[in-house]
């Protein structure tokens, strides 16, 4: 059975153009960073999850980015504070919720409002959401059709918009990427939460175990928005993967890394630093 995406489609177009949506209003070109971008990629494997070493292999210090593994008993005890962004990758979003526990799952909600980044991917996705009792409604999304969320896997066609292409370095309006499960995302109505600006759909579906013909096609595949002072930005698909659009993903971390930090404090002299010390740095808004 056909889905017809259209009434999806113009509730979404409806709910982003009356939410008070920061995202929408930032400048969509590549953020610079005058310094490192310094990268938490979330692991809790024994160091063999796929994800995170496929990030680590193209987010380098050539690229200007930084990155380290960080377990959830990291976030938990506050690691969060010596980085700038934080990827939460593919895998299960309920798991990663499960393993952050109470107090995991709210230091990243206090990392991301207090001015850090944030990347979902996947299941990363799936987490940042306002749709289950496990997210952390980090965005004003929920997932649709998610009755059929174990949909298949394959390649599949993005449709970029324009502020997409700007933003995350596109090199054409239409790329192909790997699809895993992820969620497939459409506008939540959360009165606290800003609505979010759509940079990519998808063109072409997955269809098997049963998900209704035209159910994917149309529907929001890469998102940003503003939670308070943190940017965030959240992926459907895995552009990470060998061989797929790794340039939207390094375009993203260096946005994300972006956000509003509370400025540096004064250190006098003698309560200065040592060299091996690392601190949190200051990073102007950019607009």
């Amino acid at each position: 059975m056909k889905t017809n995406y259209s009434s999806l489609h113009l509730r979404a177009l409806l709910l982003i153009s009356i939410l008070n949506s920061s995202a929408s209003s930032d400048e969509t070109s590549p953020t610079t960073h005058d310094s490192i971008a310094r990268v938490a990629i979330y692991d809790h494997s024994d160091g063999n999850a796929s994800g995170p070493q496929n990030l680590m292999q193209f987010l380098t210090s050539e690229n200007g980015i930084e990155c380290q593994r960080v377990s959830p008993k990291d976030i938990q005890t506050g690691m969060l504070n010596n980085f700038d962004v934080l990827i939460m990758p593919g895998g299960s979003g309920s798991l990663q919720s499960k393993k952050l526990e109470e107090t995991g799952r709210k230091n990243v909600i206090e990392f991301v409002e207090s001015g850090g980044g944030y990347v979902g991917i996947c299941a990363g996705s799936y987490l940042a959401t306002s749709q289950y009792s496990w997210s952390l409604g980090l965005v004003n999304a929920r997932v649709w059709d998610r009755v059929h969320w174990a949909r298949g896997t394959g390649n599949v066609t993005l449709s970029m918009t324009p502020s997409g292409l700007r933003l995350l370095n596109a090199k054409q309006a239409e790329l192909f990427v790997y699809y895993g499960q992820g969620p497939l995302l459409a506008p939540d109505t959360k009165a606290h939460l800003p609505g979010y600006e759509v940079l990519a759909s998808y063109k072409t579906e997955v269809v098997s175990k049963g998900a209704p013909e035209g159910s994917m096609v149309g529907t929001h595949a890469i998102i940003r928005t503003m939670y308070k002072n943190g940017r965030v930005i959240c992926f459907s698909p895995h552009p990470e993967k060998q061989g797929g659009p790794q340039q939207l993903m390094t375009a993203a971390v260096k946005w994300a890394a972006n956000g509003i930090r509370p400025p540096k404090p004064t250190v006098s002299t003698e309560s200065r630093c040592s060299p091996t010390q690392r601190h949190e740095s200051s990073v102007d808004p950019v607009n």
